[in-house]
């Protein structure tokens, strides 16, 4: 039996090699990790939150960005599905710098990742206020939010609306969801 053995890379030497690279990779701390490609729901699910935070941030100083921008949060480098920030970016940057909403649509390869590890380097990261995880085979959505200096969690499932007060948005979870059906059978 054989076992590959990743090398230690610094974040530096991971964004210099990175940017040289044709796919995508998160930098865990220690080395680079492949980015999987997703579902077609997965894409649905992201398209929406896109377009439905793009409607509402229209005239305000907030903006959002989709995959495909890097977060640097704890000496990490992840690719959210969707990330908030109300300030204004160099846009020949590939970091948003920042975040203060970050979505994450949880596929079943990486979901204990953005349940735990992301999980704790959004909490790190004290610009970010509300770090919202959307199920992918059912409509429910997990927040945790930043509420006086503490990490609280709720779950939202049916006809909840995502109140994000903070950069004036409220998301209906029906709207992320909108086109996709998820009886038994499909």
């Amino acid at each position: 039996m054989s076992i590959a053995l990743r090398s230690p890379m610094t974040l530096d030497a991971f964004l210099d090699w990175e940017r040289g690279q044709e796919l995508s990779y998160e930098f865990d701390g220690f080395g680079a990790v492949a980015m999987n490609g997703g579902t077609l729901a997965h894409s649905v699910i992201a398209a929406s939150i896109v377009t439905a935070l793009g409607a509402q941030l229209r005239g305000t100083p907030c903006r959002v960005f989709q995959s495909g921008v890097k977060l640097l949060v704890a000496g990490r480098i992840r690719y959210p599905d969707a990330v908030v920030t109300c300030t204004t970016p160099d846009l020949t940057s590939d970091i948003v710098p920042a975040p203060v909403v970050v979505f994450e649509v949880l596929s079943p390869s990486t979901a204990g990742t953005d349940r735990i590890a992301k999980n704790e380097e959004y909490r790190a990261t004290p610009s970010i206020l509300h770090y919202i995880m959307l199920e992918q085979n059912t409509p429910a959505a997990t927040i945790f939010s930043r509420i006086d200096g503490d990490w609280i969690g709720h779950v939202y499932t049916g006809a909840a609306v995502l109140k994000l007060p903070q950069i004036g948005v409220e998301l209906p979870l029906a709207a992320l969801y909108e086109g996709l059906d998820f009886t038994p059978d499909q």
